[in-house]
């Protein structure tokens, strides 16, 4: 089965998905996003993904149109459509199509895409050696938190990464490690992890959340406060985290190696304290 489209109520191969060029979202980056992704056919933490989705949409005036149920029953239904157990939801709302204008149109009518594609697990050798990353300047606007479809920032910093040799880039705003282009950052210092806080200059990351309550009911100590710069290369092990990526460890910070080896101890075994979760406890 190929890859499959969803918009606006109906459900169509994916290379004959289109939308309005008056739409606000391609005119303006006027919408938000979400990604969920499925393992054995089961979306992970759905309602957790849902909910980030509907604040999202609140956050930017858009009014939910859909209850969870019903984003529920259309998710489940593109699964079985795309028969893919392996497999990445992208969902994409906008405020809608309306003539080119600044303002918010007076009624609007939002658009609703998803796509279901299949899901491929990262290269072996990029789980087994770890990662490259750079850091560079968080130059976003001041509500990250808001998972929003404007992330021109995200990809320059992404690109300068690739051209650097590195797989992701972290950012740091005022001396402050807030996030990567499109991961959540974990420290490893001792037996304890150490991340920053949730705000508005990071996403709240579900894979974040679920990796951190892994850590607890395992005895290992969190913390969440803001980390310095410098402390990136103080750390004993550090890793990515996001929703395509789980528990990625980082190899190398801005050409220096991190800690003694990569990936670490503590980042195999929430790595593994994850796929546990995943595989066995949906």
């Amino acid at each position: 089965m190929p890859n499959i489209a969803y918009v606006n109520g109906r459900f169509l191969p994916l290379e004959e998905a289109t939308v309005s060029i008056e739409d606000r979202g391609f005119q303006f980056g006027d919408g938000v996003y979400e990604v969920i992704r499925v393992y054995g056919g089961l979306p992970f933490r759905l309602p957790e993904h849902l909910s980030r989705l509907v604040q999202s949409m609140q956050a930017v005036s858009i009014s939910p149109f859909l209850d969870h149920e019903k984003w529920d029953a259309i998710i489940r239904e593109g699964l079985q459509r795309s028969t893919y157990l392996e497999c990445k939801v992208y969902i994409q709302v906008t405020r809608g199509v309306a003539p080119r204008d600044h303002l918010f149109p007076e009624v609007s009518n939002p658009t609703l895409v998803m796509t279901f594609r299949e899901m491929a697990d990262l290269p072996r050798h990029l789980v087994e050696q770890g990662v490259a990353v750079v850091t560079r300047p968080d130059l976003r606007w001041a509500r990250c938190s808001i998972k929003s479809l404007n992330l021109l920032p995200n990809l320059l910093a992404k690109q300068e990464a690739n051209q650097a040799g590195a797989f992701e880039a972290i950012l740091i705003k005022d001396g402050l490690v807030t996030e990567g282009t499109s991961s959540n950052v974990v420290l490893v210092k001792g037996s304890a992890l150490l991340t920053p806080p949730l705000s508005d200059q990071l996403l709240a990351g579900v894979t974040r959340q679920a990796v951190l309550e892994l850590a607890k009911s395992n005895g290992i100590g969190v913390e969440e406060r803001a980390v310095r710069e410098e402390e990136l290369g103080q750390a004993d092990e550090l890793f990515l985290i996001g929703t395509t990526i789980e528990v990625l460890s980082i190899s190398t910070l801005n050409g220096k190696s991190v800690g003694i080896k990569a990936p670490g101890e503590m980042t195999i075994r929430l790595r593994e304290k994850f796929h546990d979760l995943v595989y066995r406890k949906l």
